[in-house]
């Protein structure tokens, strides 16, 4: 793969697109190769990189199914439920934690 062209932030040419603007457009990039970056300078660390797609061969979006639906519904609830109680705690379960909020306030009474 050649060198890609690189655009300063807000001047990429017409017919280019990030990921997110694609996906604005209820489209993806469809396994298509990168067409561009645009980078955006900051002032003590790199420059922040977007990578740019062609919206001519960009491709719709895949419909959710219910399948799919009923899959991100059980993924959101295994995050939702506690490990040590096995209770739906209503909201997603810190990973720093591992735990919800009255198990972790409960393991902090025991250890004090």
């Amino acid at each position: 793969m050649g060198a890609i062209p690189v655009y300063r932030w807000r001047l990429a040419p017409d017919g280019l697109a990030t990921y997110r603007q694609l996906r604005a457009l209820g489209l993806r990039p469809g396994g298509q190769e990168v067409a561009a970056q645009i980078e955006r300078p900051r002032r003590r660390r790199g420059p922040l990189v977007a990578y740019l797609y062609r919206i001519d061969r960009a491709k719709p979006v895949r419909p959710m199914t219910p399948a799919r639906w009923a899959a991100l519904a059980k993924a959101n609830a295994a995050r939702r439920t506690c490990p040590r109680c096995r209770r739906d705690v209503g909201y997603c379960i810190p990973t720093s934690h591992g735990m919800c909020g009255l198990c972790l306030a409960a393991e902090e009474q025991r250890a004090a």
